[in-house]
C-alpha cells in the first residue's frame, strides 16, 4: 500500500533512515542502558507499539512520537519500523511530541521547560493556551519556564548531577552566576538536601543584604566627609578675608534634600 492510500491511523513499515527527528522533541538525553534493554526486547518480541510519524516530502518522514523505539530499532539493526502515519500541521506535531513525552515520568524538568518555551516562541501561544493544550495550570507553565533564567553552565551542572527542580528553584533567588556556581558546588560536594540548600541560599541572601547596607553606609560617610572638607575650605577662606579686614560672612543650612551655603562679601 502506498503512502497516499493510508488513512490517518494506518500502519506502514517505513525505512528507519527515512525518518528524521522531531525538532520539538523536548528530551535531550537518553539513558543508554535503557535503550539497550529496549533493543533487547525488540530483538526478541519485535516492536509492540508503532511509532507516530508525519509525511514530509520526497518519501521522508518526521517523527512525532517514539524516538526511544526508533533509536532502539537502529541499535538492533532493523531496516524498517511500524509507524502510524498522521496528517499534522507543524504546530500540532510539536504539541504531540511534547505531550507524548510529558506523559513519561523520566522527562527532565529542564527539558520540559525548554519544550514549553519553544512552543510559545515559535507558534505564538500564550501560557494560558499552552496550559490548556498540555493539561497543566498556567502557573505551572510559568514556574517551569522561570527556570530557564538560570545561566547555561548552571543548568548543565544541574542536569549532569541530577539535581531536583526545587534545588534549581532555590538558586533562582541568587542574583549572580558566580554565587550560583559556588552554591552549586557546595550542594554537589556535600550532597545537600533541598531544605539545606534553601537555608544556604537564605543565608547567602542575608549576607548580600548586609554587605549592601554596609557599602551604602560607607558611601554616606564618605559623602559627609567630603562635605566637611568642602565647608572647612570655605570657612578658612572667610577667616583669611576677615583677617585682611573684609567683613565676609558664611552660613550653611541643612535642608530636606541639600545643604544651602550663603556667603556674603561686601562690595565696598
Amino acid at each position: 500500500m502506498s503512502i497516499n492510500e493510508l488513512s490517518d491511523q494506518s500502519i506502514a513499515y517505513i525505512p528507519v533512515d527515512k525518518i528524521r527527528p522531531n525538532p520539538y522533541q523536548p528530551r535531550r538525553t537518553f539513558d543508554q542502558m535503557q535503550l539497550e534493554e529496549l533493543a533487547s526486547s525488540i530483538r526478541e518480541f519485535g516492536v509492540l507499539q508503532p511509532i507516530s510519524v508525519r509525511y514530509m516530502n520526497h518519501s521522508s518522514y518526521e517523527l512525532v512520537a517514539g524516538e526511544r523505539r526508533l533509536r532502539a530499532c537502529k541499535l538492533v539493526g532493523l531496516k524498517t519500523i511500524p509507524a502510524v502515519v498522521m496528517e499534522l500541521s507543524d504546530r500540532d506535531s510539536a504539541l504531540l511530541a511534547l505531550i507524548e513525552n510529558l506523559q513519561r515520568e523520566n522527562l527532565k524538568f529542564l527539558e520540559e521547560s525548554e519544550g514549553y518555551f519553544n512552543l510559545i516562541r515559535d507558534y505564538g501561544l500564550t501560557q494560558e493556551e499552552l496550559a490548556t493544550k498540555v493539561g497543566k495550570s498556567q502557573s505551572t507553565i510559568a514556574n517551569k519556564m522561570r527556570l530557564l533564567k538560570l545561566p547555561p553552565l548552571v543548568k548543565k551542572m544541574i542536569i549532569d548531577h541530577d539535581l531536583s527542580e526545587r534545588h534549581s528553584r532555590a538558586l533562582l533567588k541568587i542574583p549572580e552566576e558566580q554565587l550560583q556556581l559556588s552554591i552549586l558546588k557546595k550542594i554537589i560536594d556535600e550532597g545537600l538536601t533541598v531544605k539545606k540548600t534553601e537555608a544556604l541560599v537564605e543565608r547567602t541572601i542575608q549576607r548580600l543584604m548586609d554587605e549592601s547596607k554596609g557599602k551604602k553606609e560607607q558611601k554616606v560617610k564618605a559623602y559627609l566627609k567630603d562635605i566637611r572638607l568642602f565647608t572647612n575650605t570655605i570657612q578658612q577662606a572667610i577667616d583669611v578675608m576677615k583677617q585682611a579686614g573684609v567683613e565676609a560672612h558664611y552660613k550653611m543650612q541643612e535642608k530636606d534634600h541639600c545643604y544651602e551655603i550663603t556667603i556674603q562679601i561686601p562690595t565696598k
